[in-house]
């Protein structure tokens, strides 16, 4: 388990075409300057699993400065994918347990995660990773890309 690094940009592009395969492909430029974003802000962690030297599982944990809770920063995990052919190997949980761990050593006071699935399979997953469905309810609103020229 450990941070990204610039090697694992194309791994993990790979793993997020499963996790999300209607999504347009990214330039090389565009997934290149975001990664690079992401490595330099200290609140942000891109993770990976690597396993017989192979990225097998990701995720992503944005943790935000605060003026509640005595400013204490929250933080979203993310991206959670594991590559389907490695999927029920523990390498999920290991990776969510690790950016839990991240962002409770940020001080973080809250973390975090949506998921669209309708899965009764990925919701006992996060429930195992010890999440809650149950404290709060979540909210979002996505921008409409249609007006968006390409």
């Amino acid at each position: 388990m450990r941070e990204a690094v610039r090697g694992d940009l194309v791994h993990i592009i790979e793993l997020y075409r499963q996790l999300n395969p209607q999504d347009s492909v990214l330039t090389d430029e565009t997934a290149q300057a975001t990664f690079d974003e992401i490595m330099e802000n200290h609140w942000l962690h891109l993770f990976v699993l690597e396993d017989k030297g192979r990225v097998e599982s990701t995720c992503y944990l944005s943790c935000t400065p605060n003026l509640t809770r005595s400013a204490r920063p929250f933080g979203v995990i993310e991206n959670v994918v594991t590559d389907e052919q490695s999927r029920g190997r523990g390498f999920g949980k290991r990776v969510v347990k690790h950016a839990l761990d991240v962002a409770w050593g940020h001080s973080c006071y809250k973390v975090m995660l949506l998921t669209g699935s309708k899965k009764d399979t990925t919701h006992d997953f996060y429930r195992s990773c010890g999440l809650s469905g149950n404290k709060k309810r979540g909210y979002v609103m996505y921008y409409d890309t249609s007006e968006i020229q390409r």
